[in-house]
């Protein structure tokens, strides 16, 4: 059974437009019928229901639409494939925790810094990494030269 975008909307929880630019971003596949207007698969559902899961998780609609690149887009995907999704994701996230977990026990480094240590702020300059490009104010000189360029 086919479903109008208005279906979709409403079962999915998106907008129109939501759907519109899913489309356009190669995320879901709809056909046009005789009169023109857009059909969906029921799979659709399904995927828009991943799609709005990884951007809760803080995913961009790049990395997105890269990890559904290898599931079909006219159909639902096999209990397979999507579990080949989910060890990928689940990879990602298990990073995003640690980060989050680092972040979270050293704040209180950050609180009252006002980032001007550039040596032990762990938001702007974990590990120190920007004492290879130099000594100073490095990120304000990057962005100043960029700015000459541009």
């Amino acid at each position: 059974m086919e479903l109008s975008v208005g279906q979709v909307a409403k079962r999915g929880e998106v907008s129109v437009s939501a759907l519109h630019f899913y489309e356009q971003k190669g995320l879901i596949l709809s056909r046009r019928n005789a009169g023109n207007q857009r059909r969906y698969d029921r799979s659709v559902l399904r995927r828009i229901a991943v799609i709005k899961t990884a951007q809760q998780l803080g995913m961009s609609l790049e990395e997105i639409k890269q990890a559904l690149a290898a599931l079909p887009l006219d159909h639902a995907p096999t209990q397979e494939e999507w579990e080949h999704l989910a060890r990928q994701w689940q990879q990602r996230l298990d990073d995003k925790i640690r980060q989050l977990q680092r972040l979270r026990d050293e704040l209180g480094e950050c609180i009252g810094c006002g980032c001007l240590s550039m040596k032990k702020c762990y938001l702007r300059n974990p590990e120190d990494t920007l004492s290879e490009q130099g000594n100073g104010a490095v990120l304000w000189q990057t962005s100043e030269n960029e700015l000459k360029n541009s």
